[in-house]
């Protein structure tokens, strides 16, 4: 008789996997309605962009102060009613958007979407309590998967769906995550058993910035962690100028932007699916880490210093790769840390990913705008670009300094560190 235990896993990787895919696609459903229903209720293009923009900073805040709750929670409670709460919430949500009346209901809906989208923290927690420590990265891998088949079929369809009615894709993301939530009710298993649970909900814990000084108590991921952010710093360069450096740049509209980024998810797609896997088990996990990040750093200065449209489409396969890093780190990361913390160090680095995305589109759009209005010490569009690059090429050499060389062979708690 079959073992069942690894069927299980596998379902439940399969739900996890969907609950990533559903809240990336939720977002990539809404970016060509979003500011087009803003516009709706302000009544002009500038004061759309306006609130868009504290759209984004209010949302990052948001899981900023979301993330270590949930993960705290889950490592006191288990995995799963966090997960299944966070999909039930989120198609909630977008049904509190399909029917905003007002802009502070849509803004008032975008702070739950910022509660409850927190659940990659507790995504990738699950992950590691389910998947042997070998095996992690490629499965980190199909978690980043989940990201590029978001946000390639999103904005599509979001755009598609659109033209019949504004409201039309938020109707559809709610069924997507009520449907999700229906399916892991029946189908998650709970991954984290209650021997390995925290023994009780620590509330100083889920302070922010206690979360983020969590991370100092663990020196051997620190450096790590520097990485995670840095990165992801470096990532929000694409939602914070790609639109307009592509109309300035190229003279794309809408249309050449759309296929463009499903370019990039189809990219994102195949880089990890069928790359990050083998990469980790020929290089290893540091060395992957780091050939990723160089990567980023070649694909962005291709976006910067190109000219024309077709020079910056041949920079697409290369950033792609970049896709190796996130999985490698997170691998790296979950071989450091014992189970039952887990999901506090996995809602710390969700806490500054969320610092991220806060920092970075003033910064971006700041120095985007700087180097082509009239006082620009040089007309130098691709500026953002390069500025993403160098933030690559100190996480790359903050990497090859402190990513451990070696690791414990099962996994099964924090490892020496290897300088």
């Amino acid at each position: 008789m079959s073992d069942p235990v690894p069927s299980r896993r596998k379902a439940a990787l399969v739900f996890i996997f969907l609950v990533v895919l559903i809240d990336v696609l939720a977002f990539g459903l809404i970016i060509p309605v979003l500011p087009h229903l803003v516009e709706e209720f302000t009544g002009s293009t500038a004061s759309a962009a306006l609130w868009i923009g504290v759209f984004g900073t209010v949302f990052a805040a948001i899981q900023f102060l979301s993330a270590p709750i949930q993960g705290a929670l889950s490592d006191r409670y288990g995995r799963r009613p966090v997960i299944l709460l966070s999909c039930l919430g989120l198609g909630l949500d977008f049904v509190i958007m399909a029917l905003a009346p007002s802009l502070w209901w849509l803004l008032l809906a975008r702070v739950f979407s910022g509660v409850f989208s927190a659940s990659f923290s507790t995504a990738n927690a699950y992950v590691a309590d389910v998947v042997p420590a070998d095996a992690r990265a490629k499965s980190y891998g199909m978690i980043g998967a989940a990201f590029g088949v978001g946000f390639t079929i999103g904005p599509v369809l979001g755009g598609w769906l659109g033209e019949v009615d504004l409201r039309l894709p938020f109707w559809f993301a709610a069924g997507l995550a009520l449907l999700n939530f229906c399916y892991g009710l029946f189908v998650l298993p709970e991954s984290l058993p209650p021997q390995s649970r925290a023994a009780r909900f620590d509330w100083r814990a889920i302070r922010p910035h206690a979360a983020i000084l969590l991370i100092g108590r663990y020196p051997s991921i620190a450096g790590l962690a520097a990485v995670v952010f840095i990165a992801n710093l470096a990532h929000y360069v694409y939602p914070s100028v790609f639109v307009l450096f592509a109309d300035v740049r190229y003279g794309w509209g809408p249309w050449q932007v759309g296929w463009v980024l499903f370019l990039v998810g189809v990219c994102s797609v195949i880089v990890n699916v069928a790359v990050v896997g083998r990469a980790v088990r020929a290089l290893g996990e540091r060395r992957a880490l780091i050939l990723g990040l160089c990567c980023g750093v070649a694909g962005f200065v291709v976006y910067a210093c190109a000219g024309q449209g077709w020079i910056f489409l041949l920079g697409l396969p290369v950033s792609a790769l970049w896709a190796i890093a996130a999985p490698a780190s997170q691998a790296l990361i979950t071989r450091q840390v014992d189970v039952d913390m887990q999901g506090r160090i996995q809602g710390a680095l969700m806490s500054l990913v969320s610092v991220a995305g806060i920092i970075a589109p003033v910064a971006f759009a700041g120095v985007f705008g700087l180097f082509i209005g009239p006082h620009a010490p040089v007309e130098f569009p691709g500026a953002a670009w390069a500025l993403a690059a160098v933030l690559l090429a100190i996480g790359a050499a903050i990497a090859w300094r402190h990513a451990p060389r070696s690791t414990p062979a099962d996994g099964s708690g924090p490892a020496a560190d290897d300088a």
